[in-house]
């Protein structure tokens, strides 16, 4: 297995004490009510208040602030200092954060990751079992009868679908200054397939950055429609085309391009097939492909991550892609996404590394 250093240093050796590992293995049993009690600490403004005190509020004092009991408040500060997101001064009674307390509270993709995990994952996640076992998304039934999420996402309830596209742009959105460096200032992109192109959100940075570029995004057919609905009158919208494609369908074959190719984009895309699938998309995709065509694959792969807390985030994530996406993909590794190439015709010609919040880009061409 590669592993970046920082990763390295912190899979292959004991980090805990006992007394250490046996806290954490306490956390993980109490997994659940940590995660609640601690979102409400945030939903209710308690971290919030405590925080824009200067020296911290008393139990009596977030009860009047908050309009909240002293049964409900009493509850979520002992758990709270148990969890460790707040500490207590006891010759005051009062409650100040801890540094845990202020990244729960103040870091953006945790509060992101929050919303997502409650929103979009929570209750599906008890079928993770079964969506283990029986390689299908059977948490999904929680939200609608569909294969996989992306046929529901245009049909999702407002704060689910609100949740999922906030963690969705959240990770990929850092990245674009730098992917739009990489893809127009070194090639000069002028034709670009975006595959899985969602919203049309990059694809509208991809024709405001550069005035010649022509957009073709792919997806199911649902997603063109919210597409073209999303970027209606943004400028360089007339240098956007949809296509509809089920890439799922084995026979569903990209649009040749007359004059050819320069580029297809797959950003977060992969991620959501299985590795036999990745293949088969590879394939489809070599096939509209010139020697001079470029494929790039934006992804989180997991052991390129420069520090552990992204490495973390990305593996749970794959539980997701278990029990509610589509119960075949991941967040893939380096190695597994190498394999796939390789066994889809083609080869990698540069890896870019650290993009935003910890993507890479892989370019690939024909071998």
């Amino acid at each position: 297995m590669k592993l970046s250093s920082s990763l390295r240093k912190k899979y292959t050796q004991e980090q805990l004490s006992a007394r250490e590992a046996q806290r954490l293995a306490e956390f993980i049993a109490w997994g659940p009510v940590v995660f609640q009690a601690s979102r409400l600490m945030i939903k209710w403004g308690i971290l919030d208040l405590i925080r824009d005190a200067s020296d911290g509020l008393t139990r009596q004092e977030i009860c009047d602030k908050t309009g909240l009991s002293d049964y409900a408040v009493k509850c979520l500060l002992e758990a709270s200092l148990c969890i460790g997101t707040l500490l207590v001064d006891v010759d005051t009674d009062k409650f100040t954060l801890s540094k845990t307390g202020w990244f729960l509270l103040n870091d953006p993709a945790t509060r992101v990751n929050i919303d997502f995990n409650h929103d979009v994952n929570y209750e599906g996640l008890f079928h993770l079992e079964e969506s283990l076992s029986n390689g299908k998304p059977e948490g999904l039934k929680h939200f609608g009868d569909w294969p996989t999420i992306y046929e529901g996402l245009s049909t999702l309830p407002e704060q689910v679908k609100k949740s999922w596209f906030n963690f969705d742009h959240f990770y990929s959105d850092s990245s674009f200054p730098q992917a739009l460096s990489i893809l127009f200032d070194e090639r000069h992109v002028r034709s670009l397939y975006d595959v899985g192109g969602n919203t049309g959100k990059w694809a509208l940075q991809c024709v405001a950055h550069d005035p010649q570029v022509q957009v073709t995004v792919l997806d199911l057919p649902q997603q063109i429609g919210m597409m073209m609905d999303n970027i209606q009158g943004q400028p360089g919208a007339e240098r956007i085309s949809g296509h509809g494609i089920d890439l799922l369908n084995p026979d569903a074959m990209l649009p040749q391009r007359e004059g050819g190719l320069d580029a297809i984009w797959m950003s977060q895309f992969l991620d959501c097939f299985s590795m036999d699938q990745i293949v088969d998309i590879l394939k489809r995709a070599a096939r509209v492909m010139t020697d001079q065509t470029r494929i790039y694959i934006m992804e989180t792969l997991w052991d390129r991550q420069r520090y552990e807390p992204a490495a973390m985030c990305l593996t749970l994530t794959s539980l997701y892609f278990t029990a509610l996406a589509n119960g075949n993909s991941k967040m893939y590794n380096t190695e597994d996404m190498e394999h796939c190439i390789h066994a889809a015709g083609l080869e990698i010609e540069h890896i870019y590394d650290q993009l935003g919040q910890g993507h890479s880009i892989l370019v690939c061409k024909p071998k």
